[in-house]
């Protein structure tokens, strides 16, 4: 009798059998109520790392007082962005590598290293007793080993819930760790805003208690029971990788700093070296991973349709709405809660709590979408998502920049409905077209590919509202500090300052007339300078060129997201996964056999062959073990190349 709760992925296709070096692990059954276990601690691991990964974008202001240093000075910008950047550079960067370790010695041992790296780390952040330099240095050190830590986690959590739950349960399964992947990122921004001005330790100490629990938690319960292959680390494969992604993503964060007399920095000299050295170095780990035996990128895994284009929608799905948070936050605390009675220090708080009908929205759909998706396909869901948050991005474009709320509200929440829509039904057939034996690669793989993209999305975003206001920002600060009595030199020299100060002025919090005028120039003026420096003066100032960014943003999010939406529609045929009729759909794992096909190209369902038609798991696996059956090493000794195997994977 088939054990419904959990498979046990052994088949031909799910191992690597072609390569004679290759070793593979046999995995252990887990117990029937296993997957819920791993559900449950995946989703607590996953919650902990985005909150920590947000948390500090809104804490920032109080961090950097609290160790006193003024971040926006010009030898300081670096230390924001590090502190900004790093834990998505680094986790980025190695995801694949750790998913490829998880692969070979076991996604359980990799993932409960990652729980306690980063558990660690929050202990050391948050005891940090310095000041200055010293303390910013500290804590972007570790801040990028806690991002150390999210990648183990990020990288085998995926390929964990793959693992322990059947085909038809992984919608659902994939859904509530995606929910708690976004919903960990805006609850990020309330705790930032809550914890931040009582002490800003609190915002490391607070994950600390669920960082251990979490350990102790993994290490006790957590089993692997997926299929593991030994193979020779591709080294060469993982240092071209490393340096080039991490020299090509230093080059775009370093991109949007002011460059000589350019607003930006694209011209520098090192931003360029940087990006194109990076680049180069990328080139040549195609080269390398196109002749080593074992490749950190499986390249065959592109042939798996589901998985190309699958990963294509997520990547420019990322690209597209990889910085609407932090336009969001600009919006909200550099504008509108300004022109509506909020003091500057208290906006970063209140930012997050006004963006919460978009946790509201994703929270509502992800869980839905993903359950429905084992039942009637990826598809309708996908795209209807994407569709969605193109709808909600053009109405972000008609609504006035100081806006009506309730309609600004409404938005919100159609975007975290398309969002929901879309993350838990794309990331289902992304890893439902893997064989077993590349799960954790494979998952790395696409972390990649949307951490990669969100830095991309994030440098995009600011360059392109730099260049909105850019055009127009000059003569009307000019004008608007004219009136208000500034001397015409001091009024020119700030009104010729790069927009990107503002810009992160209003990120942060701070009241950017505060910075931009000295103390001596707003004593001068006849009000003492409570004009320029109240609530609606910089806010009124700033809306009209700020709508021009906006507007080139959005545009540019709505044209990548219909490639996405393209891509969504060709990544499968639309089919529900779940069992009909009682026949194992193709990607279904019965214990003991695993899916036959991983559903690369247009692939059929399994019982379009005769030949393969006997029941997969008419005999017990212990059975076929004892008779000398290695599970994945001739089960199905009859089996035939189909056609969705000769066009798919088929390492």
């Amino acid at each position: 009798m088939r054990d419904t709760d959990h498979a046990e992925p052994t088949t031909a296709d799910d191992r690597d059998t072609a390569r004679p070096s290759a070793v593979v692990d046999e995995p252990t059954a887990p117990g029937r109520h296993y997957k819920w276990i791993a559900l449950s601690n995946t989703t607590l691991g996953i919650l902990m790392a985005t909150i920590n990964s947000s948390i500090v974008l809104i804490a920032l202001p109080d961090i950097f007082r609290g160790i006193n240093i003024n971040p926006l000075q010009p030898g300081n910008t670096s230390y924001l962005l590090w502190m900004m950047l790093g834990f998505l550079i680094v986790t980025a960067v190695l995801v694949v590598t750790f998913g490829r370790l998880g692969d070979m010695y076991g996604r359980v041992r990799m993932y409960n290293m990652g729980f306690a790296i980063f558990a660690v780390s929050s202990v050391l952040l948050a005891l940090t007793w310095m000041d200055g330099s010293a303390a910013a240095l500290w804590l972007i050190g570790w801040r990028i080993v806690q991002g150390v830590g999210g990648a183990f986690i990020f990288a085998n959590s995926t390929a964990i819930l793959t693992d322990a739950f059947p085909v038809q349960q992984r919608g659902l399964a994939l859904g509530i760790n995606v929910v708690a992947g976004i919903a960990g990122t805006f609850i990020g921004l309330l705790l930032g805003g809550v914890l931040a001005p009582i002490n800003w330790h609190y915002v490391f100490l607070v994950s600390v208690p669920f960082g251990v629990f979490g350990t102790f938690w993994a290490y006790a319960k957590l089993r692997d029971n997926g299929v593991r292959q030994r193979t020779a680390m591709d080294w060469w494969g993982n240092a071209t990788f490393a340096g080039g992604l991490i020299t090509l993503l230093i080059g775009i964060t370093y991109g949007i700093q002011p460059y000589g007399g350019h607003t930006m920095g694209w011209t520098s000299p090192w931003v360029l070296g940087a990006m194109t050295g990076g680049l180069a170095v990328l080139v040549v780990f195609a080269v390398i991973e196109s002749r080593v035996a074992e490749p950190l990128f499986d390249v065959r895994l592109f042939r798996i349709r589901s998985f190309t284009a699958g990963n294509i929608a997520s990547l420019l799905a990322s690209l597209g709405r990889g910085g609407l948070q932090f336009v969001l936050i600009i919006w909200l605390q550099g504008i509108w809660l300004p022109q509506h009675g909020y003091s500057f220090a208290e906006t970063p708080l209140w930012a997050g709590i006004y963006m919460i009908p978009l946790t509201i929205g994703f929270l509502v759909a992800a869980p839905v979408a993903g359950t429905l998706s084992d039942r009637f396909g990826a598809r309708m869901f996908t795209v209807g998502g994407l569709v969605t948050v193109i709808a909600s991005f053009v109405l972000f474009m008609i609504i006035p920049v100081n806006f009506s709320y309730p309609s600004f509200a409404l938005i919100l929440f159609v975007n975290g409905i398309g969002t929901g829509l879309f993350s838990s039904p794309n990331r289902a057939d992304v890893m439902n077209g893997l064989p077993a034996n590349k799960r954790g690669v494979g998952a790395g793989m696409t972390a990649t590919f949307q951490n990669s993209a969100i830095v991309l999305s994030i440098g995009l975003v600011f360059t392109l509202i730099v260049i909105g206001l850019s055009r127009t920002l000059p003569s009307t600060m000019l004008n608007g500090l004219l009136a208000q009595g500034v001397p015409d030199a001091t009024a020119r020299t700030v009104a010729g300052l790069p927009p990107i100060g503002v810009l992160f002025s209003a990120f942060l919090g701070y009241n950017p007339m505060e910075q931009l005028l000295t103390p001596q120039t707003l004593a001068a003026l006849p009000d003492g300078g409570a004009h320029v420096t109240g609530h609606a003066f910089f806010p009124n100032l700033i809306s009209g060129p700020f709508a021009d960014g906006l507007v080139a943003v959005f545009v540019f999010s709505i044209a990548t997201l219909v490639i996405a939406a393209v891509a969504s529609f060709a990544a499968g045929t639309g089919q529900p996964t779940a069992p009909v009729s009682g026949a194992a759909p193709v990607g279904a794992e019965p214990v003991g056999a695993g899916p036959v096909s991983a559903e690369p190209v247009d692939a059929e369902p399994v019982d379009a062959e005769p030949v393969d038609a006997e029941p997969v798991n008419a005999e017990p696996v212990n059975a076929r073990r004892k008779r000398g059956g290695e599970p994945g090493t001739g089960l199905i000794p009859t089996h035939r190349l189909g056609k969705a195997e000769s066009s798919g994977y088929t390492g």
